[in-house]
């Protein structure tokens, strides 16, 4: 195993784990090659240089692997759960045996940090054995009907063969936090990964087939053609659960699609969080909790702070605290040594980022850390802070996605919540007070699926994460995570 101290040169483990990820689609349990040996280049953001060659999937390589997955439902649907979660802990142990080799490869084709890259794996790991453990608590119950004559027995089943399409931000821990319940459940699946980031998915999916997972219950299918291959399957009537995680402007197409057949569906879409500081709150535990929401993946996050309000009074400490800190951050490829902000995934992304900043500046944004894009290859954004970022700036309505923190003041409880809940996203929410009685207040009224209350991150396996409004249906972690996998059966039993 290639460990955070050896990988200097990069060259050489960089080679050696990018060689061992498989290339090709996983159908049935057969590596193949997609129709007409199609292939795509995934290319490292840190120097734009290509790391592989991946199999790209066809409409055609779709429709084999959802039948496939509906081949093998019926069997695995009827497999035992200790059966199912023992496949899931087993993956579980691997993931954590290899995670310096994975963490690498999701550097390589992501760019963040491989410290933190090294923390989504255990991220991702933490799924499967979650959901190894609720695998063997689907409950069902029984109950004596209220007139007395019947009873009724309400069992649970897999909803069965799914859809599952996972983002390049996070690209194991949003495969595992899909496949783990749909694996306790008893459903198939097919999984199309995104474009920029299949190797980690690949890997995983290398990691399923060492461990035993019967053949044809997961398929992967890496694609640059995404509507293509994904229409279809949502349309053809087997597709019977569709779990997505990526845009609002996808997820509605996504919804509009999965109506014709009227298939169960999952999206957990984007975000515009707000991070509330009152100015009761701890200033140094407020800026602490600010860089784990802001910075987590280089802001490239759905939960990501999207706009920082705090009370006029501290505004401008907190700011300049923040300043000092986001400056501090060392800019660089993620596999290079104290590196804390590796690059953005593309130039589109580097290019919106620039656009927001400069609108805000045009709209009156006082500059309080900017620094300049450096010259040379890859897709690096400086840490920016902002001050007094006008309400109607284009940064303040859209996803951010990079290292950039807009603050704005606000005045009073009432405009907090008023501001925070101006907007059509409600994923999450962050509130920094010392009041109880005020915390629980504002996180009840904003209109959000999580609220992180003196803490900057919420995420967390045992945890349901989800949105309201238009950031999408559905919960996935947590106890509830697994119901979005199980149908609900009741059976009427007369004892006359």
């Amino acid at each position: 195993m290639s460990t955070q101290t050896d990988i200097a040169p990069v060259h050489i483990s960089a080679d050696r784990v990018v060689s061992a990820v498989p290339k090709r689609l996983l159908i049935g349990g057969r590596w193949q090659n997609a129709a007409g040996a199609r292939t795509f280049d995934v290319v490292d953001p840190a120097t734009g240089q290509v790391l592989a060659a991946v199999a790209d999937a066809s409409p055609e390589d779709g429709a084999a692997a959802l039948q496939a997955a509906v081949a093998a439902q019926a069997e695995f649907a009827a497999s035992s759960p200790r059966h199912r979660a023992d496949l899931l802990m087993a993956a579980f142990e691997l993931l954590h045996e290899r995670i310096d080799d994975l963490a690498l490869v999701m550097t390589l084709e992501m760019g963040k940090p491989l410290a933190e890259a090294k923390g989504e794996i255990a991220y991702a790991a933490e799924f499967f054995r979650h959901f190894a453990e609720e695998a063997v608590r689907i409950r069902g119950d029984y109950q004596v009907a209220p007139g007395g004559g019947a009873r009724f027995l309400t069992t649970k089943q897999p909803v069965g063969p799914a859809l599952l399409i996972t983002p390049w931000n996070f690209p194991m821990a949003m495969g595992t936090r899909k496949l783990g319940p749909a694996i306790a459940a008893g459903c198939t699946s097919v999984v199309k990964p995104a474009q920029q980031t299949p190797l980690s998915m690949l890997a995983l999916f290398g990691i399923l087939v060492e461990v035993g997972v019967p053949d044809g219950v997961v398929n992967l299918v890496p694609t640059t053609d995404a509507a293509g291959v994904a229409e279809p399957l949502i349309r053809s009537g087997q597709v019977r659960k569709l779990s997505f995680t990526g845009s609002t402007k996808i997820g509605k197409v996504l919804l509009e699609q999965a109506a014709d057949k009227v298939v169960r569906t999952s999206l957990e879409l984007g975000g515009n969080a707000p991070f509330i500081v009152f100015d009761d709150a701890d200033l140094d535990e407020a800026v602490a909790g600010a860089m784990q929401a802001k910075m987590r993946n280089g802001g490239e996050a759905c939960t990501a702070a999207n706009r920082i309000y705090v009370q006029d009074t501290v505004m401008d400490a907190f700011a300049e605290r923040l300043a000092a800190e986001m400056g501090k951050l060392k800019v660089g490829p993620g596999t290079d040594d104290g590196v804390r902000l590796g690059p953005m995934i593309d130039q589109a992304a580097l290019d919106k980022i620039s656009g927001l900043v400069n609108d805000a500046v045009e709209r009156g944004a006082t500059t309080v850390l900017r620094g300049e894009i450096p010259d040379g290859k890859g897709y690096f954004y400086p840490p920016t802070v902002l001050s007094n970022v006008s309400t109607d700036a284009l940064m303040a309505g859209e996803e951010i996605f990079g290292p950039v923190a807009p603050v704005t003041p606000f005045h009073d409880e009432a405009e907090a919540i008023r501001v925070a809940n101006d907007t059509p996203y409600g994923l999450v929410a962050y509130v920094f007070t010392n009041d109880l009685r005020r915390g629980l207040r504002v996180a009840e009224a904003i209109e959000s699926g999580m609220v992180g209350l003196n803490q900057g991150v919420v995420s967390n396996p045992a945890a349901p994460f989800g949105g309201m409004k238009e950031s999408g249906l559905g919960r996935e972690g947590g106890a509830v995570g697994i119901e979005e996998f199980l149908e609900t059966k009741y059976i009427g039993i007369a004892l006359a």
